[in-house]
């Protein structure tokens, strides 16, 4: 009977052992453990930011610069408006550009930042204004095989243009 007691505890203690390294773990990679050493905050307001959510990456030259911290919909411009945790020691030039990008094909979606050239740094809280959203692959499949009819077309001919008639 001690020897059941024994192995019942000893099980429970290693459930329970790694159950914390699944929530230290889990804190690194969403970033939630990031936000406490440091750094400072940045705005951005993306027109469509699918695919992203708090936690997600921030990427500068493929390397983990920041974190996604909160996103919000503003109701006067229908932008989503993000906070974004940037790592203490990065510093970003006033004209720098932010955009959401894929890992690929297949691939999960991450905010990736493009330096710009401007003497001028952010400040913390400052915001970055020029955006791109998200692209919808489906929409641009759609256009590519011709099944988008909304008029897109400027060039006024083309695959999706009706023949002309006599």
């Amino acid at each position: 009977m001690a020897s059941e007691n024994t192995t019942e505890v000893l099980v429970g203690g290693i459930v329970l052992a790694v159950a914390i390294a699944f929530l230290v773990y889990a804190g690194q990679v969403t970033g939630l453990s990031n936000t406490s050493t440091g750094g400072y905050d940045l705005h951005a307001a993306f027109r469509s930011i699918e695919g992203i959510s708090p936690g997600a990456d921030v990427k500068l030259a493929g390397v983990k610069v920041g974190t996604i911290t909160s996103i919000k919909l503003n109701p006067k411009t229908f932008f989503a408006d993000t906070t974004i945790h940037m790592k203490p020691g990065i510093e970003l030039p006033t004209d720098s550009a932010i955009l959401i990008s894929q890992d690929g094909l297949l691939g999960g979606s991450y905010v990736e930042v493009v330096p710009g050239g401007s003497l001028e740094n952010l400040k913390p809280g400052g915001e970055i204004t020029d955006t791109q959203g998200s692209v919808s692959l489906i929409s641009l499949l759609m256009k590519f095989v011709g099944g988008d009819k909304s008029g897109s077309d400027s060039s006024g001919g083309g695959a999706g243009a009706p023949a002309a008639t006599k």
